[in-house]
């Protein structure tokens, strides 16, 4: 199927990034390179441009987007948790600008045989990366009670987490659950009819499983402060979340590198010597426009956090 991609708040990204035309900057989540393309158009033949995802399917459309546009550009085929050690691999030092787009993108979501969404069946897989990693398949049918409970409240807060783990033991129990359509089934006979009224069942759930399946908050505490760590002085990183979870891990690991003092309260002298590194470009989020909610509903749950290198 074709690659659709509708970049969230470009212009804000964009202009947040507050682009130098001969700096480096990487996008840590390229996917269809929608944010991507319009940084690249801003550099010059100095300037530099790294892609990197976990879906191969997204980099081959990134190559053909970019390549359009200019030569200046790297892809990655790799976790943006390891943002660090994919720039040593590079030979850079330090990047000017870094964007981190989370979550899973609207082709992974339209493409059925990605076992992403609940609205189309097909075999339960959720890797973002599919060569390599455990699928919702193997976490559906070998995960204790207790882990799929644990996991789906935690990662949704679903209220029926508890119910839904016990009905998926049951019927797996007799046979394994292989489809989406199969594990939809399931949840809806957890919930109780009243429950499931203005919403799909298995939202909160699937949300869980694919969280879990490719470790999206792991991987977003593992890659900030590294990120951070590698931006050059006023260099910006800007990271847009899609739900609370996440966008509280970017506010906390942000704020943390605004402050100049972490002792307690109590203390008299300091002596952490800690020293901040950034400073806030948005105190608040920012979130799409009533225009481009219009244009892409997609886009009602996204926050995007900038920061700038001190």
């Amino acid at each position: 199927m074709e690659f659709k991609h509708i970049p969230i708040m470009l212009s804000e990204v964009i202009d947040g990034l507050d682009i130098k035309s001969n700096g480096i900057y990487l996008d840590g989540t390229i996917g269809g390179a929608g944010h991507s393309q319009e940084i690249l158009k801003r550099l010059n033949e100095d300037g530099l441009l790294i892609g990197v995802d976990r879906d191969r399917e997204a980099l081959n459309k990134a190559n053909e987007v970019l390549s359009s546009v200019g030569g200046n550009f790297k892809l990655v085929h790799d976790n943006y948790r390891n943002v660090k050690a994919i720039c040593q691999s590079l030979g850079i030092d330090y990047l000017d600008g870094i964007l981190l787009d989370i979550g899973v993108s609207s082709y992974q979501l339209d493409n059925k045989d990605r076992g992403f969404s609940y609205r189309m069946d097909a075999k339960l897989d959720m890797r973002m990366d599919q060569e390599s990693g455990k699928s919702a398949y193997d976490i559906v049918n070998t995960y204790t009670k207790e882990e799929l409970e644990e996991i789906i409240y935690k990662y949704s807060q679903e209220r029926w987490a508890r119910r839904i783990a016990e009905f998926i033991c049951e019927y797996r129990a007799e046979k394994p659950i292989e489809t989406t359509f199969e594990l939809t089934d399931v949840i809806k006979r957890a919930i109780p009819k009243k429950a499931r009224e203005n919403k799909h069942p298995s939202k909160k759930t699937f949300q869980a499983l694919r969280i879990e399946v490719n470790d999206e908050l792991g991987a977003l505490n593992a890659a900030l402060q590294d990120a951070i760590d590698i931006l050059n002085t006023d260099g910006r990183i800007a990271v847009i979340t899609f739900h609370s979870m996440e966008d509280k891990i970017v506010k906390d690991i942000f704020k943390f590198n605004t402050l100049d003092c972490i002792c307690p309260p109590e203390s008299i002298i300091c002596t952490c010597n800690h020293k901040r590194k950034l400073k806030l470009v948005n105190n608040k989020p920012l979130v799409a426009s009533e225009e481009e909610l219009k244009a892409n509903p997609r886009s009602e749950s996204a926050k995007l956090r900038i920061a700038q290198r001190v």
